[in-house]
């Protein structure tokens, strides 16, 4: 028998093989100052495309005055003590009915974390009986979620709806045996291409078969629809939800998250969301912040006006140039060029050193072999400025990777992978 810890000496995973050569700038990099536009990073500004902050309502002067007031008031601390035991009060289900009503669904759950929250409310809805599908692309929120099922679970291609009514079919078989039901999962926004999930066409495949649809819309919630009730009402079938998500950690700019769904779906799961049961409850600064994001969201259109100005902006600016940035539906805007790992790395520090843009660098594994993800989340807070010299960085370094100028500066970094593979 070999000691438990033998493995994290010999594979740290394939992210953290590169942590010599990556953690502290492409891996955890700390960026610091005010959430902005503009942030510091090694001692320097840079314009920055990887905070979550899409309304803007991170450093609002309003949303900090409520803060401080908050934590002033309440402290850390209070309420002590999860839902169901001793930290339940007036604000959380104040917060609960402004949420419900914004989605239009008839009543809500406050989480005390989006990743958690998702992973329970999952293991909550089936049971060993029920079949699960599920997007292949889906957040890893998510796929934690379903690891806990103990029944069958189906991956369809994503947003595709061959893949997913072939999938249909199987659970469906399964499930009659089994007498159980079916539970379908999409986001609304898939973040990391962009794209929104086929809700439309999954909700009309209800007239075919019979499962329920939960959507995850982190992305989608403050950004998307008329009054920003998410890719639900964009798409024309928030009815068509069983049960929505999202968090706070995107336009809410804060911690937390919620459930909606009918209110006999919402009352059994608040009794059995064990991440909720048997865990501290959301903090009252937080609900008190929430409260006020919230009423920002619904009463100043502009910040989700401004929001997309930039948004078209930029995305069309990359597309007059050449990028491709897929086929993105949302906020969300990849920015796809073809190139090895250590080319990337060359490329990423070029655009933060010399040109002073700073966004997310995403690689094998997480995508296909020799193709480099560059993602940009677009806020309220950028500028024209902040666009204009984005686009000219980015045309600057597209030809510096097609001209092989990376490939020779990766030489290095090559060899120190090649050396760490081997054990030197």
């Amino acid at each position: 028998m070999r000691d438990l810890f033998d493995k994290f000496y010999e594979d740290k995973g394939p992210l953290g093989k590169w942590s010599s050569q990556a953690e502290g700038y492409f891996i955890f990099p700390k960026l610091e100052g005010p959430i902005s536009n503009r942030m510091t990073f090694k001692g320097k500004e840079v314009v920055t495309w990887s905070v979550n902050d899409y309304l803007g309502l991170a450093d609002h002067p309003e949303v900090r005055k409520v803060d401080a007031e908050a934590g002033a008031k309440w402290g850390s601390a209070y309420p002590m003590g999860a839902r169901m035991m001793s930290g339940h009060t007036d604000l959380h289900e104040q917060l609960q009915r402004e949420l419900a009503e914004f989605v239009q669904k008839e009543a809500a759950y406050v989480l005390n974390f989006g990743y958690q929250g998702m992973v329970s409310t999952i293991d909550a809805l089936v049971n060993k009986d029920d079949v699960i599908v599920y997007d292949v692309d889906a957040h890893a929120c998510i796929i934690d979620g379903v690891r806990l099922h103990m029944g069958k679970r189906f991956t369809y291609k994503h947003n595709d709806m061959e893949s997913i009514e072939k999938n249909l079919q199987r659970a469906t078989r399964i499930a009659e045996k089994t007498g159980g039901g079916i539970l379908l999962i999409s986001e609304g926004v898939f973040g990391m291409r962009g794209e929104q999930g086929r809700l439309k066409e999954i909700v009309a495949l209800k007239e075919k078969y019979n499962f329920r649809l939960f959507v995850d819309d982190a992305h989608g919630f403050g950004t998307l629809g008329k009054t920003g009730a998410g890719a639900g009402e964009e798409q024309g079938v928030q009815d068509g939800i069983d049960v929505y998500f999202a968090t706070f950690a995107k336009a809410m700019a804060s911690t937390g998250a919620f459930i909606a769904a009918d209110k006999e779906i919402i009352d059994y799961l608040k009794y059995n969301l064990r991440s909720q049961m048997f865990a501290k409850s959301l903090q009252m600064q937080l609900v008190e912040g929430a409260l006020k994001r919230l009423d920002m969201l619904r009463s100043m259109p502009e910040l989700k006006q401004k929001l997309w100005d930039n948004v078209n902006m930029l995305q069309s600016g990359l597309r007059e140039r050449g990028f491709d940035i897929g086929t993105t539906q949302s906020c969300v805007t990849p920015v796809y060029l073809k190139g090895s790992i250590p080319e990337a790395m060359v490329l990423v520090q070029d655009l933060r050193e010399n040109y002073g843009i700073f966004c997310s660098i995403v690689v094998y594994p997480v995508i296909p072999r020799g193709l480099i993800l560059l993602r940009l989340i677009p806020t309220s807070n950028h500028t024209k400025e902040d666009i204009q010299v984005t686009l000219d960085a980015f045309s600057a370094i597209r030809e510096s990777l097609e001209n092989g100028t990376y490939k020779k500066m990766s030489a290095n970094i090559v060899d120190a992978m090649e050396k760490e593979e081997a054990g030197e």
